[in-house]
């Protein structure tokens, strides 16, 4: 069973509200004048029907409906003042939190959007978070809480008033206006529940065509768009059959609340007119009591409506607090080392143990390696033993659970993680690319990067002559992912990237391994020149690109097996050659 969400959650959000006190506190005088001007029509009501209809007075007539439009103006200025300035206090409010969340989500580790055991921490999840859930509390604190206190301060004023004018027709309003607003309630939780239904299965069925049109190919390919077409229409029939049970509901809920309120109406005007006829009260009281009286009812319903707006804006309040409460493992100590200048690019690993969260098996089990400055080393061995998680490793997007590793003699542990990453360069199998143009993803490696120097690593790169081919050149955009580039294209750009970062330690895992042989030549070529006066650490499953490496390290199971160059190792080392015999016979 979900946790009913607790309301006291909200009041953690009020420190974002605190640079905007001179708004909150203007905004609260529009809403008292707003709301006392309505409360002031009443009276003027009651002026209108006894001094100027029954009295026959012309004059007092025109004054009193004069007075009443000055009302009306100020009402009218006063409510619009309101409504911009709460507007834009929640509005204001929606766009800190995400910056918030998203400036606090940049700094959590890798491992915090990976964990196996935790579906809510998907990226689509928490990008749901920071649109949905954010837009749900700018309504709350943009215009539900205004509301909210407007009608707070209706229902004094109206029952006050009320006590005024009639004490003994006030208590009966009292037992009506529950009477009333009870039934209401009712159906207004069900309309509520049914509304949440109904949008879960609209999302469903955003969901399912998401999926289905961007996954276009495989559907066609598979000829599996009869079976989608059912499915979809299954879950269309689904979304209706929900929207006209809400429907149905609200049509009641409209209704009987209309019912309730003309039978609460025609009793108070039925005791009034009675009260009226015997002289114990004017028309114009009359009159303006039953104003308030239905002020009064308005205000009743709206609170309760406003509550389920809190209980929906505090259960998004607690998924958004939760990202913001999340502390991440990897943090820069107090005082960090500063790196040495120039940095020789020297790696330590001395008895290295890791294993990831919520695994049994160790990943790296007693690891000890020395790499040299400038020393090209490659990684290889069978999958999951190990290559990638080492240079996780190096990155600091995860601490060891035993042993040191070390960049230049000093642990990577006393180091700010950001200076570290930006000593280190990496070229991954899949390389991301960013929604922008080419020169945008390539400025990922410098951001003040010149003209020229993004000319000289895209020549260096290989990617020059495609990036030129372009119909814009370096300002043609790339679209989401870089889809219109084919893999090769994609890893030269991620060369060019990293060669604009000029890093002093290079991590390349698989950069080759999903290429054809036109498209890895050129990016090995690439990597030579990436990889020259640089430390390197290299993962290939294609032995043939590695095997002119200084040193190779053969990992199995975490554990480092074997150590040397490619023909040494032939001899040495039974798992390499395995690997190798398997490489040589398939191709």
């Amino acid at each position: 069973m979900t946790p009913r969400p607790d309301p006291r959650v909200l009041l953690r959000l009020l420190s974002l509200l605190r640079p905007h006190q001179a708004r909150l506190v203007l905004a609260a005088l529009a809403l008292l004048v707003a709301s006392g001007s309505v409360l002031l029509l009443g009276q003027g009501l009651r002026l209108v029907i006894d001094q100027g209809f029954l009295a026959a007075d012309r004059g007092q007539l025109n004054q009193t409906l004069a007075l009443m439009s000055v009302v009306v103006a100020v009402l009218a200025g006063a409510s619009a003042l309101r409504y911009y300035l709460v507007s834009w206090i929640g509005e204001r409010l929606a766009a800190d939190l995400r910056q918030q969340v998203f400036d606090h989500l940049l700094d959590l580790e890798p491992g915090f959007f990976e964990s196996a055991t935790h579906q809510s921490r998907s990226a689509g999840e928490i990008t749901s978070r920071l649109t949905a859930d954010t837009s749900v509390l700018q309504t709350l604190f943009g215009s539900s809480i205004s509301m909210a206190l407007r009608n707070v301060v209706m229902l004094i004023g109206a029952m006050g008033l009320m006590l005024v004018t009639q004490p003994w027709l006030s208590a009966l309003v009292l037992l009506g206006i529950p009477a009333t607003v009870l039934p209401v309630l009712w159906f207004g939780r069900r309309v509520r529940r049914l509304s949440r239904h109904s949008q879960d299965r609209v999302a469903e069925l955003g969901r399912y065509a998401g999926e289905a049109l961007a996954g276009i190919r495989t559907v066609q390919a598979f000829t599996h768009e009869t079976i989608d077409r059912r499915d979809y229409g299954s879950r269309v029939e689904q979304a209706f059959v929900a929207a006209v049970d809400r429907t149905r509901q609200r049509a009641w809920l409209t209704g009987i609340a209309m019912l309730a309120i003309f039978v609460a109406v025609g009793l108070m005007l039925w005791q009034g007119g009675q009260a009226v006829l015997s002289g114990a009260m004017t028309a114009g009281e009359l009159s303006a009591f039953v104003f308030y009286a239905v002020l009064a009812a308005g205000a009743v319903a709206t609170l309760a409506e406003v509550a389920g707006d809190v209980q929906r804006a505090a259960g998004a309040a607690e998924r958004l607090l939760e990202l913001l409460d999340a502390q991440p493992t990897i943090r820069p100590p107090a005082r960090p080392r500063p790196l040495p200048v120039p940095l020789r690019g020297e790696i330590r690993l001395e008895g290295v143990d890791f294993a990831y969260p919520g695994r049994g098996k160790a990943a790296l089990h007693e690891l000890d390696v020395w790499i040299r400055p400038g020393e090209r080393v490659a990684l290889v061995g069978p999958s999951g033993a190990g290559k990638s998680t080492l240079l996780s490793l190096l990155l600091r997007f995860h601490d060891p659970d035993g042993g040191r590793l070390c960049l230049d003699g000093i642990d990577l542990r006393e180091l700010d993680p950001h200076e570290l990453r930006a000593a280190m360069g990496l070229v991954s199998q899949d390389p991301v690319l960013f929604t922008g143009t080419v020169a945008e993803n390539l400025r990922y490696g410098k951001p003040d990067a010149t003209p020229a120097e993004l000319h000289g690593a895209a020549g260096d790169a290989n990617a020059l002559s495609f990036i030129e081919a372009m119909p814009q050149g370096f300002d043609t955009p790339l679209g989401p992912g870089g889809v219109q580039l084919s893999g090769g294209q994609r890893q030269r750009l991620a060369i060019a990237r990293a060669l604009l970062k000029n890093p002093r330690v290079l991590l390349l895992d698989e950069a080759t391994s999903a290429l054809d042989a036109e498209s890895e030549r050129l990016v090995q070529q690439a990597l030579d020149r990436l990889m020259a006066d640089r430390t390197s650490l290299v993962i290939a499953h294609r032995l043939a690109t590695v095997s002119a490496a200084d040193r190779l390290l053969v990992l199995d199971e975490g554990r480092l097996v074997a150590s040397g160059r490619h023909a040494e190792l032939l001899d040495s080392s039974p798992l390499y050659r395995h690997l190798a015999e398997l490489q040589f016979v398939q191709h």
